[in-house]
């Protein structure tokens, strides 16, 4: 029998602040973290808002901020958060078989340095002749630190997480885009399920909020350009959205097999029971239109769950507030719920926090476990005018009352990745 695998810890670093109860009351305020880009200048981008980590730094989990000088934005979110989480969960890190504790992280490529790029192009083009690559590798040379430049690398996060808690077991990363936190907690899970581990700390760290980043959301036109109105621009399931809005942050869970955290007296947020996988295999930057992918992997974690779909009480939706993404979720959703899906509240959080991308799975897998305690859903905010193709209910605007002991969190990415995560209350 495998093994039954439950969330002792979170923790997380988002744009609506970095301690629990301060990001749940946010939510359920319908707050929004979305305003003008301050990490570069954004004044000539077609987009000029997003949702950013502001006033943080590592100094408030007890780390010197400069001892993490090469390190990448996108790694201080990751032990900020993994340091949130580990305390959460109350365990003594120095009383665990070091080779039983593993990582598993979805975490993005490191912070990409444009300043430096940009001096280094100048460089190459100074001459008047074309690109002089020899001049443009002297400038790098000159300019360019190794230890930032191994920092690119997307397994550096974990690797730091490992190292700050002697986590000795499997040590992974994957990168599926926008569903990645979300696999590296359903394949956390597994390793937990097969015994290959008691305890794994998950989730996924990410930022894109860079001249690079915004530029390629920017010629994908995946972005929203609703920069008058920054608050108001991520607009999930509603008739006039135009794109989502970049986020960053990390968000971590301490998983353990059920028997480790009954042993320690550990207190337990929530049991993950059901973990879906599939890929669309159609379009890399575009979903199935009939949600193929989508449909089978909510079906999926259902039968891993073994429950039935009426059983589920909340879907936290991937709910992008892309034309595509909000109106094929919606379509998925009817096909895998029938008649019940008119019935099953599912809002985009994103609304309020924007895009995290690799981070965005995880993150809203603890948002998940908090409804789940509190029997309240976050709801959907800016959703004004519904779209005929929207139909469903996203609990608009005002966060709502209502059982809440399973849920269903979706991370459909770019590439066609689906993942589907269900939690449920843990009652022993």
């Amino acid at each position: 029998m495998r093994r039954r695998v439950v969330v002792t810890g979170m923790g997380c670093v988002t744009p609506l602040g970095v301690e629990l109860e301060t990001v749940w009351g946010r939510l359920l305020r319908g707050e929004s973290g979305v305003g003008y880009i301050t990490l570069f200048d954004a004044a000539n981008f077609p987009s000029k808002i997003a949702a950013e980590v502001r006033d943080w730094d590592l100094s408030e989990t007890g780390e010197n901020p400069e001892d993490w000088q090469y390190q990448g934005r996108h790694t201080h979110f990751a032990v900020g958060a993994a340091k949130k989480a580990v305390a959460h969960s109350g365990l003594d890190v120095s009383r665990l078989d070091p080779t039983r504790f593993g990582v598993y992280l979805g975490s993005g490529e490191g912070q990409q340095d444009f300043h430096r790029f940009t001096q280094m192009m100048v460089a190459g083009l100074s001459g008047g002749e074309g690109f002089d690559l020899a001049r443009f590798t002297r400038k790098g040379l000159e300019t360019l630190h190794p230890l930032a430049e191994l920092e690119q690398e997307p397994n550096m996060p974990a690797g730091h997480v490992a190292s700050l808690f002697n986590a000795q077991g499997p040590n992974v990363n994957c990168l599926t885009a926008c569903a990645a936190s979300s696999q590296a907690i359903g394949e956390a899970v597994e390793i937990i399920r097969r015994g290959e581990a008691d305890v794994m700390l998950s989730g996924g760290t990410h930022t894109m909020i860079h001249p690079f980043g915004v530029t390629g959301f920017n010629l994908l036109t995946a972005i929203s350009t609703r920069n008058d109105e920054p608050t108001r621009a991520s607009r999930p399931f509603d008739r006039l959205r135009d794109g989502f809005v970049l986020g960053e942050g990390a968000g971590m869970v301490v998983l353990e097999a059920l028997e480790s955290a009954q042993a320690r007296g550990a207190a337990i947020h929530g049991e993950i029971i059901g973990y879906g996988s599939t890929a669309d295999a159609f379009r890399i930057t575009d979903t199935h239109p009939e949600g193929r992918g989508a449909i089978s992997c909510m079906k999926m974690a259902i039968h891993d769950a073994g429950i039935a779909p009426t059983d589920i009480h909340y879907i936290n939706a991937h709910g992008t507030s892309t034309t595509v993404n909000d109106k094929v979720e919606t379509l998925a959703s009817k096909k895998v719920f029938g008649d019940y899906a008119p019935k099953l509240p599912m809002s985009s959080t994103k609304s309020m926090m924007g895009h995290l991308i690799a981070a965005a799975g995880a993150t809203e897998l603890i948002i998940c476990l908090l409804a789940i305690r509190d029997n309240v859903l976050p709801p959907t905010i800016n959703y004004e005018e519904p779209d005929p193709e929207c139909d469903l209910d996203y609990v608009p605007n005002q966060a709502r009352q209502a059982r809440c002991d399973v849920t269903l969190s979706n991370s459909f990415g770019f590439g066609g990745q689906n993942i589907s995560l269900i939690a449920k209350r843990f009652t022993g």
